[in-house]
Parts: C-alpha cells; sequence; structure tokens
C-alpha cells in the first residue's frame, strides 16, 4: 500500500513538472559576448593652408596652367637645341650592280664598274659620324621669343594659383561664416522659444493678453524657419568647398578657425610688394618681350643663313680602317654653306607686318594691366583698411543690442514693456549677429584679395 502511495506521489510531481514547462518560457542561454563597435574616427580638423594645398592638388584649371607651363619650358628647351650642333652616327651598305668593265675610279687599279654612274664602286661601305650646325638670326630670336613665352607661361601659372587661393579663401572663411550664422539662428530660436514660454506663463497668470502669445508663437515660426535656411546654407557652403577638397565632397571635415587678422601693412609696403610680385602684370609684360622678339625672328628672313657640316668615318669599298695596300679609309670631311634669301613673293615682309601688329596688341595689353593693377590696389587695400575697421563696430552693435534684448526682456516681465518691443529686440539682435558674420568675412577675404596682389598668400 505504501508502495502504491509513493508511485502515484511520483506520477502526481512528473506531470507537475510537465506542465509547468509547458507554460513556462525556457530559460535563456548564456550567449556570447558581443565585439564592441569600432569607435567612429572623428572628422578631419582642416587649417587653411591644408585647404589651400589640397586644392591645388585636386583643381583642373590649375592643372592646365601647370602643364602649360611646363610645356612652354620644354619649348624653350627645344629651342635652344636648335641653336647648338647635333651629331649622329651613319651606317649604310650600298651594292650596285656592275656594268661587266673595268676602271680605275677606286682606290688602286682596276676595279669592277658600278652601272650607275652616280655611284662610286659596285659596294661600298660607309661607317661615319655627322655634326651639323646651323646658324641664322631667326634661330636666336625664335630662341629668346621661347623664352620670354616660357616665362609668360610661369607667371600665368602663378596667377592661376593666386585666383585659385582667392577662391579657397572664398569657400573657406564663407563655411566658417555659414557655421556662425547657424549659431546666431539657433540663438534667436532658443531665445524666442524661452520668450513664447514666458508669454504663456504671464497669460495663465492673467498678465497679459492672449494677442502676447500669439506674437511670440510667430515670431518663433519665424526663428524656426530662419533657422532651417541658415542650416542649409551651412550644407551648401560645406559641399562647395568639399569639391575643391576631396574626392568626395560629402567626405565629413571641420574646420580650424585661423589666429587673429593681423594689423594691415603700411600703403607704401603694399605698394612695393605689388609691383615686384604681380604675376598678372609679369604675364602681360613677358607677352611684350614674346612679341618683339617675333618681330627680330620674322625680320631676320631677310639674312643669310649660315650651315656648317663635318663627318667623320669610313666611306669606302672595303670596310676597314686600311684599304688594299695600306690605303688609309678612315678620314673626315667638312662644308661650309652660306644661304641668301632672294625672293618669297612678299612672304617675309607679310610675317613682319603680322608679328608688328601682334607687338601692339601686346603693348596695349600691359598698358591696360598697369592701370588695372593701379586700381585694383587701391581698391582692395580700401576695401581691406574699412572692413577691418568695422568689424569693431559690429561687434559693439551684438553686444549692445544683446544687453537692449536683456533689459528689454526685465521690462517685459516687470510689465513696462509689449512684447512687439521684445520682438523687436530680439530681431535687431539676430541681424547684428548676423552682420557681424559677414563683417567678418567681408574681412577676411578683403585682406586675401590684398595678399594674392602682393604676392604674400
Amino acid at each position: 500500500m505504501r508502495g502504491c502511495t509513493a508511485l502515484l506521489a511520483c506520477a502526481a510531481l512528473l506531470c507537475a513538472r510537465i506542465s509547468l514547462a509547458q507554460i513556462l518560457p525556457p530559460a535563456p542561454q548564456p550567449s556570447a559576448p558581443q565585439p564592441s563597435p569600432a569607435p567612429s574616427t572623428a572628422p578631419a580638423s582642416i587649417t587653411l593652408d591644408q585647404a589651400i594645398a589640397a586644392a591645388l592638388a585636386n583643381d583642373p584649371a590649375y592643372h592646365t596652367a601647370l602643364a602649360a607651363s611646363g610645356s612652354a619650358r620644354l619649348d624653350a628647351a627645344l629651342s635652344r637645341s636648335a641653336l647648338l650642333p647635333n651629331a649622329a652616327a651613319h651606317g649604310q651598305y650600298l651594292y650596285t650592280q656592275p656594268n661587266g668593265v673595268l676602271n680605275q675610279a677606286g682606290q688602286i687599279g682596276n676595279q669592277a664598274a658600278p652601272r650607275f654612274i652616280a655611284n662610286n664602286a659596285i659596294r661600298e661601305y660607309a661607317a661615319q659620324v655627322l655634326v651639323n650646325e646651323s646658324l641664322s638670326f631667326a634661330a636666336v630670336a625664335d630662341y629668346r621669343r621661347s623664352r620670354a613665352l616660357a616665362a609668360q607661361s610661369s607667371a600665368d601659372l602663378e596667377s592661376a594659383r593666386r585666383d585659385l587661393v582667392v577662391r579657397v579663401v572664398a569657400a573657406y572663411f564663407g563655411l566658417l561664416s555659414a557655421t556662425d550664422k547657424v549659431d546666431v539662428a539657433r540663438r534667436a530660436l532658443d531665445e524666442s522659444h524661452t520668450f513664447v514660454d514666458l508669454t504663456n506663463k504671464l497669460e495663465n497668470g492673467r498678465e497679459v493678453a492672449h494677442a502676447d502669445v500669439v506674437k511670440a508663437d510667430l515670431q518663433y515660426q519665424q526663428r524656426q524657419r530662419e533657422f532651417e535656411d541658415a542650416s542649409l546654407a551651412q550644407e551648401k557652403a560645406r559641399l562647395d568647398l568639399g569639391i575643391m577638397l576631396f574626392p568626395d565632397p560629402r567626405t565629413p571635415y571641420t574646420l580650424t578657425p585661423p589666429d587673429a587678422s593681423t594689423a594691415l601693412p603700411d600703403r607704401p609696403a603694399v605698394e612695393a610688394a605689388a609691383s615686384q610680385n604681380n604675376p598678372d602684370l609679369r604675364s602681360a609684360l613677358e607677352a611684350l618681350h614674346a612679341s618683339q622678339n617675333e618681330v627680330l625672328a620674322a625680320r631676320a628672313a631677310y639674312l643669310p643663313a649660315l650651315g656648317f657640316n663635318y663627318t667623320w668615318g669610313i666611306d669606302a669599298p672595303q670596310l676597314a680602317v686600311n684599304g688594299p695596300d695600306r690605303v688609309r679609309n678612315l678620314g673626315y670631311s667638312a662644308s661650309v654653306s652660306l644661304d641668301f634669301p632672294l625672293w618669297d613673293w612678299f612672304a617675309t615682309q607679310d610675317k613682319v607686318r603680322q608679328a608688328e601688329l601682334r607687338e601692339k596688341a601686346a603693348q596695349a595689353t600691359l598698358t591696360t594691366m598697369q592701370r588695372t593693377l593701379i586700381a585694383q590696389l587701391d581698391e582692395y587695400y580700401n576695401e581691406a583698411r574699412v572692413a577691418s575697421a568695422q568689424v569693431a563696430s559690429l561687434r559693439t552693435s551684438a553686444d549692445t543690442a544683446r544687453e537692449s534684448l536683456r533689459l528689454t526682456r526685465l521690462r517685459y516681465s516687470a510689465g513696462e514693456a509689449t512684447a512687439l518691443e521684445v520682438v523687436d529686440a530680439q530681431s535687431a539682435l539676430a541681424q547684428a549677429e548676423a552682420a557681424l558674420a559677414d563683417g567678418i568675412l567681408r574681412s577676411h577675404i578683403a585682406r586675401a584679395n590684398l595678399q594674392t596682389l602682393t604676392g604674400t598668400l
């Protein structure tokens, strides 16, 4: 009886465990530890010098100017090579069918006569070194012209570099200014939101009318739109600069604000640097030199040309230093020629007139470039001076607008000012801070224009 009771108890316990296993969820199993995610790489921080270097490495217009400058230097080297003697090794074997008789045209005794009377023997070997030189006034003038063109291309390359630097500076500080405007818009949005909360609290306390809440809410909506526009402008400025710096303009990066601007240099120092280091002026001057040498090269076609040839080696029926009976085959020959131009149907005269027309155009370009440089120097210097002076005034205006907003909010809380006055103070502060960002951008660009004009950037 006791055994049956124990058996029934064990069966009941087993059924209970099965029922619990069906009801309760399975116990969680220990899982393998998951690897921690790799820390994200922080965006690169780029200085102005690094931005300029990256833009120089990526800009196609600058690389085109670089290739043109290198090609012009090679043209000058080729023109110089044309003035120097050139040497060549010449080897030849010539066989001519004999005509069946003997002659004494060879070195010693009788030998088979060649069928072609222009040839010296039926077998002829040539192994020679040829040295040639041609001298003319036209070649010398062409070399001088190619050197002037190379100098002009070098100046154009520097001008392209400075133009790119100006664009990079404008984009760099444009992005910094856009970032500052985003911060300005965010502060204005927070200030507007705070004012909305204040008007709601005062309305609940029956201290102000509902019109103040409506006015604050309208101002808050306007600040939201301005913040969205500022963020969009910042992203556009980031992409515009990214196009110059990276293969993928969407690459994340940050900018390192430069140090405070130094004092503006004196006017005489700026004028001296601009006159010595301006690539546009140097390019126009070298273009004039090139056109002047082109005139000389065209006029040199009226003069004679001198030619010189020196040949050393073997030209004999045997490919040997010594022929039969110790006849010396190795020797040399030399010739000098002088060519005088006689008649070319006035082609040289027309080329001279063409070159003179190009010289007049180059002279006019140089004169215009000199006047332009004088005007740009005054314009850029005055712009930099005024922009630098206005930055301090704009900072003062922003501080004054900030203090005015604080006092107006205190007066509104005390019931001495209207909501319209607070909204106007908020707008004045936002405009003053945006104007300060624009003034800083204007100052940086004006200084960059002046520095590129003088060659210090």
